[in-house]
């Protein structure tokens, strides 16, 4: 494999240059920007290591020039005065990687390994109309395909992903992109309502259909006519619930509980899951007639830890959330912070990276957050991850949100409401989860 080494600085290139030679790479190194180009035009390198600061030269234009060329090509970004903003702009300049100066040889090659064994991408470019989700990764530039395709349509749509991966943002997405984007859209928490409550939330109810119905009441599908259902965490979903679903999902019509009337509606169904199907169906909790009506377009969102390269891009996106949010001075980040955050395993996905930016926006006192104040606010997730190190995915899950609720209603000194506020979930919901968990915190309020 061949591999292009672009520096100004002499000593750099021969460094990289023997290094690499002798783990069997065929190397070819470059001064500045014209010679690079001229090479470029003969042939096509596996990758290139390109130093931003290049004396007369601005890396990150060579980047795009290089792009220009080869749409495909991998770019891992070099640079001794390394900054989030320098990061960020690599990253959505297409840069796959960045190495910071003094180079660690073992990180150079690792970097380089994972690089060059990972599949060239043959993702089309995909531009949304509506597009708030952030990232630039193979990743994330898969679930905009998928988006523009569903969207087109009205086909229904399974969303798989865990706790915090942003399975709500891309129904979302999805909606907005579609024909139906100025019609009803209503979004339901299947495992937030209770299991009696469910039925006559989804179908409504007639009056006098049981003790405190005094009046008619419409359900969430029909309000949602002509437009889209999405259903959260479909899992959670009781099996009598599930089968009323599964009739509407073949016959486009049901009835109010209580009522006789069939009614007719033109909804499109959203559906997501943090569970495996599979199992739940295989346990009798799911239905595997209704799965396959829901599963047409399915889509997969990663979780954090396999997108890493988005990190960047998500820091500087909610760093400046957070500081226009709770109206406080700018604040910058250190590469050292930069390196943790990127590394730590975020058991809470995206979720999970957004509270923490926002808890050091606000708690860190000067207006640079470092390592230290990072290792700071992530001490209450390590036990976590050490119980994921020893393959027990299932308890590291559980730990992480055992932990991150109770951080959560210690810094809103126990108030129920306002936890469950941050936490995007019902109190009812919330209250289920501290019994489960078995937390149990002296000062609880609402």
């Amino acid at each position: 494999m061949k591999i292009y080494v672009v520096d100004d600085e002499l000593e750099i290139r021969k460094t990289l240059k023997n290094i690499l030679e002798d783990e069997n790479y065929e190397v070819e190194d470059f001064a500045n920007r014209k010679s690079l180009l001229k090479s470029l035009t003969k042939e096509r390198p596996d990758l290139i290591l390109l130093d931003v600061w290049m004396g007369k030269d601005d890396g990150l234009e060579i980047l795009e020039e290089c792009k220009k060329i080869y749409p495909l090509i991998p770019i891992v970004m070099i640079s001794g005065h390394g900054t989030i903003e320098i990061a960020v702009n690599a990253t959505k300049r297409g840069a796959v990687d960045f190495l910071e100066k003094p180079l660690s040889i073992s990180k150079v090659l690792d970097t380089i390994q994972k690089v060059l064994s990972k599949e060239p991408s043959d993702i089309p470019e995909t531009k949304l109309e509506f597009d708030p989700i952030i990232g630039n990764s193979n990743a994330v530039k898969k679930i905009k395909f998928a988006i523009a395709q569903a969207a087109s349509t009205n086909a229904r749509v399974f969303i798989y992903g865990e706790n915090g991966t942003g399975k709500e943002l891309v129904a979302k997405t999805i909606v907005m992109n579609s024909k139906r984007k100025n019609n009803p859209y209503l979004e339901i928490n299947c495992a937030a309502i209770p299991e009696e409550l469910i039925e006559s939330e989804l179908f409504g109810y007639e009056k006098g259909a049981f003790t405190g119905a005094v009046d008619k009441k419409i359900g969430k599908f029909e309000a949602a006519h002509t437009g889209t259902i999405f259903l959260d965490e479909i899992c959670d979903m009781s099996l009598i619930t599930q089968a009323k679903v599964l009739r509407i999902l073949q016959e486009q019509r049901f009835e109010r509980l209580g009522g006789n009337e069939s009614i007719q509606v033109d909804v499109r169904v959203i559906a997501a899951t943090n569970i495996p199907v599979e199992d739940a169906i295989k346990e009798g909790k799911f239905r595997e007639d209704l799965y396959y009506r829901l599963n047409v377009v399915p889509i997969v969102v990663p979780p954090l830890r396999e997108r890493r390269s988005d990190i960047p891009l998500l820091l500087d996106y909610y760093m400046k959330s957070a500081i226009e949010e709770n109206d406080i001075p700018p604040k910058k980040i250190d590469n050292d912070a930069i390196q943790l955050l990127t590394n730590h395993f975020w058991p809470g996905n995206i979720r999970e990276l957004k509270n923490i930016v926002e808890r050091l926006c606000i708690m860190t006192i000067g207006d640079t957050i470092k390592g230290k104040d990072v290792k700071e606010a992530l001490q209450g997730f390590k036990k976590a991850e050490e119980i994921f190190e020893q393959g027990e995915l299932k308890k590291a899950k559980e730990e992480f949100e055992r932990q991150y609720i109770i951080k959560t209603l210690q810094l809103n000194d126990g108030n129920v409401s306002k936890t469950s506020k941050i936490l995007g979930v019902e109190r009812t919901h919330l209250y289920r989860k501290l019994k489960a968990l078995n937390i149990q915190i002296d000062n609880l309020s609402e």
